[in-house]
């Protein structure tokens, strides 16, 4: 984990904190279900997520951007959110998914000796993510929508938030008919984590914060219901969402610190690498580079949103007895 976390991650708490609360005591006497101040908003969100980190990727170097996206690896994001709205152009929102993250050196094309290199490395992961976070969306257009009856319905937003995640990397080894068995990573130390041997390779928590910053377009179809897309980045702190990060290590080692079962499991998954660029190896010596020692891991989403206002959707007490008043009789 980099020492930036506190601090940045801090930071997002702590501004959504302020808001949240300068918000909810401005409109205190509002703040209960249905006042016609405070708005709340339901809704379910579906769509693609992506992974960017170490294994995998494109021709070229190995990087954390978007040239090294697989898209055979896109996976499904579903999540629900609840959205305070205490007035138009503002919005807080408290939100939970869950996806799954999915990475392979196999699948990278060889057109080069960079592509090579990591192709020899022959590494792969897969892991769940759940997510809980808040964020706040802001609606520029909305702050200069003075008339309540020429609102857009079209309405572009951006959000900033933090979150927390779990996530519980897992690696595979595969038998001679091709099946392959999985084994959850973190327990392994395959980096060394936590031994005295190499003192740079810590021991990684599977539950940790996130920032998340993105935009979307949402779109009323009416008063109470509207659908929208969604682009959220997620800036994690941690290098080892795919359990790889830094250094090849002497396997000796593992069964110093580990059962001899669990030794050997871990022998087999830190370093599955095959002679390509050099016929006939089967390890790296230690203290090879293993993964990309400057850039942690992320993930992404692109997600479709149905929202639905809950409570009165009427500006004011006047207007709802209005509306009632006008309403088409049911009994004679």
């Amino acid at each position: 984990m980099k020492p930036s976390l506190p601090k940045f991650a801090g930071k997002a708490l702590l501004l959504f904190t302020v808001c949240f609360s300068l918000l909810s005591k401005s409109n205190a006497q509002a703040f209960i279900f249905g006042n016609e101040k405070i708005k709340w908003e339901v809704g379910v969100n579906f769509g693609p997520s992506f992974f960017l980190g170490d294994l995998g990727g494109n021709a070229g170097k190995g990087t954390n951007n978007l040239k090294d996206l697989n898209l055979e690896f896109t996976k499904l994001m579903k999540g629900a959110y609840i959205t305070m709205y205490p007035n138009k152009w503002v919005g807080l929102r408290l939100a939970a998914s869950l996806t799954y993250l999915e990475g392979d050196d196999a699948t990278i094309n060889t057109t080069g000796i960079n592509e090579l290199w990591r192709k020899q490395r022959n590494l792969d992961f897969r892991t769940n993510v759940t997510e809980v976070n808040g964020s706040i969306e802001v609606f520029p257009t909305m702050i200069f929508a003075a008339d309540p009856d020429n609102e857009p319905r079209l309405r572009p937003y951006g959000l900033i938030g933090a979150g927390i995640y779990h996530f519980n990397p897992q690696g595979s080894i595969k038998a001679s008919n091709g099946d392959k068995s999985w084994y959850y990573l973190q327990p392994l130390r395959t980096e060394g984590e936590g031994m005295a041997e190499y003192p740079y390779s810590k021991p990684y928590k599977l539950t940790q914060l996130n920032v998340l910053y993105g935009g979307g377009l949402k779109y009323f179809l009416s008063d109470r219901v509207n659908i929208g897309a969604e682009f959220l980045y997620r800036k994690t702190f941690t290098d080892y969402l795919d359990d790889v990060s830094k250094k090849y290590i002497d396997p000796k080692n593992f069964a110093k610190y580990l059962p001899s079962q669990t030794a050997s499991l871990a022998t087999k998954l830190s370093d599955k690498a095959i002679g390509i660029i050099y016929p006939g190896m089967t390890r790296y010596p230690e203290g090879t580079q293993r993964g990309d020692l400057k850039n942690a891991d992320t993930y992404f989403s692109v997600v479709l949103k149905v929202g639905f206002r809950l409570g009165p959707i009427y500006e004011s007490s006047f207007a709802r007895r209005a509306a009632r008043q006008t309403r088409c009789p049911s009994v004679y």
